[in-house]
């Protein structure tokens, strides 16, 4: 039951994205293969998504149904949190742009989650739900989230409120690792899987040793190592530039296989997804746990990214589906 697979599918702009390399070129707004769908090809290649686009708007429900219709049936996707209810100055930030005359307190109380927020993101959800495709949802807390009696309190209250879904929390603050014990039984009472990690690592970062701490699943998440970048970088996607090599992910293809031994799911997704990285790594990381490689790989990408050959099918290069 263990799944492997990627921070999203669509990544279509910058330096870094995924046309071209794992998907055809665009030209203009569309693919350069007539009728290509994005989400039906990655799903030829891996069982499980994390996605990332719920996070800046939650999903309208005419959305996720057509994310379930263009799937097969034992796709399961895990759905990232809005950050109305993780990164609250974030989302001020995010509205500040459409109310640049807004003040301090109305853009406090813009952010402050209601039950129609709950009931709207729930909404997006349900279709997913209902067709058994739901994996997990992840609840990412950013750095600045640190353990306090004001922060266990909303903790709690978000795993209240979503407790009719499987969820991971992500916590990133070694505030919460100083306590681990408390933090241990937070997540525990609600069933949530506590999100293991692979970051660059700083004074203030989480220490966590990749166990499982409930048997219901297990969460890891794989961001890369690019300490230059992290803090520093010209475009966000740079933080993401990095391409595990198969040494570095030997570890974690070992605690996965235990992991999955243990608890009755576990998802591994990476996150390095900067020109296709992430899913460079997913392949490789499924060789290494034994599971089979499916779907064809571009001949272009098996060139650009040599830890792909040997291991992957590579796509034949034929009039009506040219990669470059």
């Amino acid at each position: 039951m263990l799944r492997i697979g990627t921070s999203g599918w669509n990544y279509p702009t910058g330096k870094g994205t995924w046309n071209g390399v794992f998907y055809p070129p665009r030209k203009g707004r569309a693919s350069s293969v007539k009728g290509f769908d994005e989400l039906s090809y990655y799903a030829e290649h891996f069982d499980t998504v994390e996605v990332n686009s719920s996070f800046y708007g939650p999903p309208r429900p005419e959305v996720s149904r057509a994310w379930v219709e263009r799937t097969p049936s034992n796709f399961e996707f895990s759905l990232k949190l809005h950050q109305q209810f993780t990164h609250p100055k974030m989302y001020q930030k995010a509205a500040l742009g459409d109310l640049p005359d807004a003040s301090p307190e109305a853009l406090s109380e813009l952010s402050r989650v209601t039950e129609g927020d709950v009931s709207r993101f729930k909404d997006g959800l349900d279709p997913i739900a209902n067709a058994q495709k739901l994996g997990a949802l992840l609840a990412q807390f950013p750095p600045s989230f640190h353990d306090t009696p004001a922060n266990r309190e909303y903790l709690a209250w978000l795993l209240r409120t979503f407790r009719d879904y499987p969820t991971a929390v992500e916590l990133r603050h070694r505030t919460w690792s100083d306590k681990v014990g408390e933090t241990l039984q937070l997540l525990n009472a609600f069933g949530a899987a506590w999100v293991q990690i692979d970051e660059p690592k700083f004074t203030f970062s989480i220490r966590q040793n990749y166990l499982p701490n409930v048997k219901g699943f297990a969460y890891m998440r794989l961001h890369g190592r690019n300490v230059a970048n992290w803090w520093h970088h010209e475009h966000a996607e740079d933080r993401y530039d990095y391409l595990y090599s198969k040494e570095e992910l030997q570890p974690f293809a070992d605690t996965a296989s235990a992991t999955d031994e243990i608890v009755r799911k576990a998802y591994l997704y990476l996150n390095n997804h900067f020109s296709s990285k992430a899913v460079v790594n997913a392949a490789v990381l499924k060789s290494l746990v034994r599971q089979p490689i499916t779907g064809t790989y571009p001949p272009e990408m098996v060139e650009r990214y040599p830890e792909l050959k040997g291991l992957v099918e590579v796509a034949p290069v034929t009039a009506s589906r040219t990669f470059f």
